[in-house]
């Protein structure tokens, strides 16, 4: 593995005491400093609406929060790291089953529904995925680099993708 360049990455978070990180459940490996995690559910409406989310889309649909002042990190994982900061994105970025690994707290998680719905049915594929919005860095796990990621930009015009293989798109 080590000839092939195949390492283990891992998110390092500072917490400030004013912000705070959302990350996928079962991710976190430890804490240094004053830090705190909540479910960030707000009732029970709350609880249920993110148990349909995350039955939908494939990923947890409770996701620790955590506050407070000091370091948070990440377990380590051998796929790829994205960094992104959603106000490059415009409107938000929703992203392919799997992917969501950390975002900061004021990033808003919608569930949206699949425009073709014979791509969901036909590819074997969920109908729903989840969509990220509003500002902050959010943190993504992709089985290929940055680097060999192709982005198109389109205006008025159609793309069609074989299989689940974007990665994430306006």
């Amino acid at each position: 593995m080590e000839k092939m360049g195949v390492r283990r990455r891992q998110v390092v978070a500072e917490l400030n005491g004013e912000k705070t990180i959302v990350i996928q459940s079962g991710a976190m490996q430890w804490t240094i400093g004053n830090v705190n995690a909540t479910t960030g559910i707000k009732g029970a409406g709350d609880f249920l609406g993110k148990m349909i989310k995350g039955a939908v889309t494939k990923e947890s649909g409770v996701k620790p929060e955590y506050t407070g002042k000091g370091y948070l990190v990440l377990e380590p994982t051998y796929k790829y790291l994205i960094l992104q900061d959603l106000e490059d994105w415009g409107s938000g970025m929703t992203i392919e089953d799997g992917m969501f690994l950390a975002c900061e707290g004021s990033v808003k998680q919608k569930v949206v529904m699949k425009s073709n719905l014979s791509s969901a049915v036909l590819g074997g594929e969920g109908l729903f995925n989840l969509s990220l919005q509003g500002s902050g860095i959010v943190a993504l796990e992709s089985n290929v680099p940055m680097e060999e990621l192709i982005e198109i930009q389109l205006e008025n015009d159609v793309l069609k993708i074989d299989g689940n293989l974007a990665v994430c798109w306006s």
